[in-house]
């Protein structure tokens, strides 16, 4: 009988709000690591192609110790809950795109009393499904154990195909008496069919429809033991044949410890400070802020940093390498001479700079790494721009406000190089000290386009037009910015797409 629901504790978690503790550990001691949960999504598919993974699973369940959960919503209103979620989601996105194909990345989060402090309930599987926003239910479960009180177990979504309830990692039904031995399968084959029931493992639950009671009576095959009915009713108002589903939830990126060393400003450009909000849009707009590309600094301005290098990884695929001992293909080196050169099997290579109008430093295509030269009005603080093989994007979400920064965990999803280990330094300090503020900037997806405000008199924040030529720098006033027009804030060329 194939695997329905996968379902997994991890345990020992310092933090159980640190989506990077949940997601991946550190390094590559495989033998030693317990697994974590990107590690359980790779070794159980959704489906394969001979021993190769074709398809990933998408809709994730997480289950915290209940008192962490109501803690946070005391103090914050349950935003850490929020952003774990939504950071999750991004990693996701990220490490598996190549087998997500067209499917959105859900996650839940909530609290179970039965977990001790440091567990997470980890659940994803075919029979998981998180419903979109706004998605209404086909079907709706109930059960009773007399026919006489029933109480609702469940719904079943109109994009949902498996529903499990019962036995081992399924959905808990009320009066239940079977225990993990046995499971009911609900099939939706869509709106115009009706919801197909089964047993599983057939061998040790039997299962009757009662026309008198318009129900299914479920059994032990033993004969031993009480029954328990099951009614299945189509929702009121479901959706029709061909009917638009609700648009898919949207979610958004990552937290992150502010580091308690200040900004490394090259000279003190005149800036101002800025409000705060968050994204708002029609049902069916996606609004997304993507880091397309970087903007590689001249060091010489931070001499009092001590920095004399900043490495950027990338591995095979030309993904932005986020650990000390992961495999490079190559490594761009900005030097303190404020000069560039890449390291690879082939050895160390000098860049020439000025950069011509684009320079291709690996990759083919769409998928490479190219290297532009700065716009001149940048060209005092950065040598080039670093236009990603693989850019990063970030949905906007609607519910409070997105700030940008080196503290601030809604959208340092986007920011990759906050890694002490890329930058050689005096003093070990993340590369986003130099000239990234703690609070950059804050946004607001708006009908008209993404509002920005400036939150650090001591930022620069360069405005760029959708063939990346500059259009102003940010100072007390709000911008706005229409799709595909770009931000740059310290390292970080930022575009938005509506």
């Amino acid at each position: 009988m194939p695997t329905y629901v996968q379902q997994e504790v991890l345990d020992r978690i310092p933090d159980v709000f640190n989506a990077e503790a949940i997601w991946q550990a550190p390094g590559f001691a495989l033998f030693s690591r317990r697994p974590l949960l990107r590690d359980l999504l790779e070794r159980s598919p959704r489906e394969l192609r001979g021993r190769s993974a074709t398809r990933c699973f998408s809709h994730i369940q997480l289950r915290l110790p209940q008192d962490d959960v109501d803690d946070d919503y005391h103090l914050t209103r349950g935003n850490r809950a929020r952003e774990l979620a939504q950071t999750l989601a991004t990693l996701h996105q990220k490490d598996f795109a190549d087998l997500l194909g067209s499917e959105d990345v859900r996650y839940d989060v909530a609290g179970d009393e039965q977990l001790a402090p440091g567990e997470i309930a980890i659940r994803f599987g075919h029979a998981v499904y998180l419903p979109a926003a706004g998605e209404k239910a086909l079907f709706n479960i109930a059960t009773s154990l007399d026919g006489a009180v029933w109480k609702p177990a469940c719904a079943v979504y109109a994009g949902q195909r498996l529903a499990l309830l019962g036995g081992a990692g399924g959905i808990p039904a009320p009066g239940w008496p079977f225990g993990e031995q046995g499971g009911v399968l609900l099939v939706n084959d869509g709106p115009d069919s009706d919801l197909i029931v089964q047993v599983r493992p057939k061998d040790v639950l039997e299962c009757v429809f009662d026309a008198s009671l318009g129900a299914y009576a479920l059994s032990a095959r033993n004969g031993h033991g009480p029954r328990l009915l099951l009614k299945v009713t189509r929702a009121v108002g479901a959706l029709p044949a061909k009917a638009p589903i609700a648009a898919p939830a949207v979610w958004q990126p990552r937290a992150a410890q502010p580091p308690a060393d200040a900004t490394a400003v090259p000279q003190a450009p005149r800036m101002a400070r800025a409000p705060e909000s968050d994204a708002t849009f029609a049902p069916g707009a996606l609004q997304r802020l993507s880091l397309i590309a970087l903007a590689l600094p001249r060091l010489s301005l931070y001499r009092n940093t001590g920095a004399t290098a900043l490495r950027i990884p990338f591995a095979p695929d030309l993904a932005i390498g986020r650990n000390a001992d992961a495999e490079r293909a190559l490594t761009i080196v900005a030097d303190a001479d404020d000069t560039l050169h890449t390291l690879s099997a082939n050895g160390r290579q000098a860049i020439a700079l000025p950069p011509t109008q684009s320079t291709t430093l690996a990759g083919t295509g769409d998928r490479s790494l190219r290297l532009l030269p700065a716009p001149a009005r940048m060209a005092e603080r950065y040598l080039a721009l670093l236009a990603l093989a693989q850019p990063i994007a970030m949905p906007l979400l609607p519910g409070g406000a997105l700030e940008f920064g080196r503290s601030m965990p809604a959208l340092s999803a986007l920011r990759v190089l906050d890694q002490p280990w890329m930058l050689e330094a005096a003093v070990a300090s993340s590369p986003d000290r130099l000239g990234l503020s703690r609070k950059a900037f804050s946004c607001e997806a708006t009908a008209q386009g993404l509002s920005i405000r400036r939150l650090s008199a001591s930022q620069a924040l360069y405005l760029l037009d959708a063939q990346m030529q500059p259009t102003g720098q940010l100072a007390d006033e709000t911008s706005l910015l229409t799709p595909g027009q770009h931000l740059v804030a310290g390292s970080y060329v930022l575009r938005y797409e509506g």
